[in-house]
């Protein structure tokens, strides 16, 4: 009979760029509902893949077109800026095939009136347009407006036809059952497919998690929560406390955080990082408490009321901020979110039913077009299982996931009738979400094309589809060992 633990890890970390998916888990597993005690001597060093060619090959995969590098002009906060590329050089290939898996668009704060966003500060926030956690009218517009963008890229591709009527098997849309979601794939399609009549499939009772965006530990058991407890120690452990603990008291700052209702009362108390805990359980997701939540639900809905407000000073509670202060608070979001859902232990568990469901559609002979709707964690817990090198997205806030970003996988074909791959993530810069700007070919969103460590790309900048395929099952590979290396010894006598 297998047991249930909870195991806390009190402590946490910035997880950029990690690979692997396995610890072996040679030390005894903790008493439940105890704190894991950091100790690096008892981390191994063996992390593995499924694929020999990872373990052997660096993380080398430089490409050679010619305009790769992607740069960021200095602007002012309020200008307009040109928006270069690091897309591969497609001219010489045929695109067959494009699935994505996209971040909802703008929403509200996940929290709603009476929560902490209401005490910890003395100012109002936006009035916003839709109730807590669903898409906001601005983020129907601007997703309506990214849908026009693939429209027409994949046209000028010759990928779809203009006014494109799908015939049965060539376009899937499917969401969460989040309202957030599904609202996102709807304006999507209204700006992708305006003519047609597309339907959005979805799955379980509206409001709840569909098991394939569920991003929750699948597979338990105490030997695998030990060895996550190390191999969150082994990437930072309780120095990443130390890391943004200045971006926190810049925070408090610029929202009075001490001057408010819940401070004054003591509901709230210092944000001191030092406690912060991460807590997985079988069959949920995992959740962090302490100092890093309250600060991370506050910078989510601070950077969301920039995007939203259109007076940047107003946005700010009154203060003059620079981007570079804009860019501070949204790293605690992006570190927070890293911290739950970035392990490769974790991603792997977090991402298999979506890594499955991606692989399937790449593989589909009759489908064209893909577009599976769910969040940041679905985006990166993917792209961590997959071995995705480090990266820093630029034109954004928010460097690893921006809101309403799409990961894309393209498959093209060269006049031998080779088959390579593109994965690529396409979201709307800062200044675009703040501007509503339109979009189209000669004003497109940011494109920024990703590397996976161990894998190479041609001259052109595209991988082999075999390679990117063999990615996938890699990760899947990974999560099926999982119950080979973490079956506890009581499982196996029973």
């Amino acid at each position: 009979m297998k047991k249930e633990l909870a195991i806390i890890l009190s402590v946490c970390t910035a997880v950029y760029g990690l690979t692997g998916c396995a610890e072996s888990a040679s030390a005894p597993a903790p008493a439940a509902g105890t704190s894991v005690p950091a100790t690096s001597s008892a981390v191994t060093e063996s992390e593995t893949t499924t694929s020999a060619a990872v373990e052997e090959t660096t993380a080398d995969s430089e490409t050679t077109v010619s305009e790769t590098t992607v740069t960021e002009e200095e602007v002012s906060d309020e200008q307009e800026y040109i928006i270069n590329s690091n897309r591969a050089d497609t001219e010489d290939y045929k695109l067959t095939k494009v699935v994505v898996l996209s971040r909802h668009n703008i929403r509200a704060p996940l929290s709603s009136n009476g929560s902490v966003n209401e005490i910890a500060t003395p100012h109002e926030w936006f009035n916003w347009t839709s109730n807590s956690s669903e898409l906001s009218l601005r983020g129907g517009v601007l997703e309506t407006e990214m849908g026009q963008y693939f429209r027409k890229w994949l046209e000028a591709e010759e990928l779809i036809p203009e006014n494109w009527m799908p015939e049965d098997g060539e376009l899937r849309i499917y969401a969460n059952s989040k309202q957030r979601t599904l609202a996102t794939a709807h304006y999507f399609s209204s700006g992708f497919l305006p003519a047609a009549d597309v339907t959005i499939e979805h799955h379980g009772e509206f409001g709840n998690m569909d098991d394939t965006f569920n991003p929750v530990i699948h597979f338990y058991s105490e030997a695998y929560a030990y060895a996550v407890a190390e191999q969150f120690e082994k990437y930072g452990g309780a120095e990443i406390a130390a890391d943004i603990s200045e971006n926190v008291a810049m925070l408090c700052d610029l929202i009075d955080y001490k001057d408010s209702e819940g401070y004054k009362t003591g509901e709230l108390t210092d944000l001191v990082l030092n406690d912060t805990e991460l807590i997985i359980e079988p069959g949920k997701e995992p959740t962090v408490s302490g100092s890093l939540k309250t600060a991370c639900t506050l910078s989510d809905a601070f950077v969301l009321q920039y995007y939203e407000e259109p007076d940047s000073k107003k946005a700010a509670f009154g203060n003059d901020m620079t981007q570079e202060m804009w860019q501070r608070t949204a790293d605690i979001t992006t570190k927070f979110n890293l911290v739950r859902h970035g392990l490769p232990l974790v991603a792997i568990n977090l991402a298999n039913p979506m890594i499955r469901e991606i692989r399937g559609e790449f593989t589909n002979a009759n489908r064209k077009f893909s577009f599976l709707c769910g969040h940041d964690c679905t985006v990166n817990s993917v792209l961590i299982s997959m071995g995705v090198e480090d990266y820093e997205l630029p034109y954004t806030l928010e460097k690893r996931t921006p809101i309403g970003v799409k990961l894309v996988f393209e498959k093209w074909e060269d006049k031998d009738g080779n088959e390579f791959a593109s994965v690529e993530l396409i979201y709307q810069s800062t200044d675009q979400l703040r501007n509503v700007t339109m979009l189209d070919l000669e004003t497109p969103p940011a494109i920024y094309s990703l590397s996976f460590e161990g894998l190479e790309k041609n001259a052109d900048g595209l991988y082999s589809y075999d390679d990117i395929i063999g990615r996938l099952d890699m990760a899947i590979a990974d999560y099926d060992d999982l119950a080979v290396k973490y079956a506890d010894a009581l499982d196996d006598a029973a």
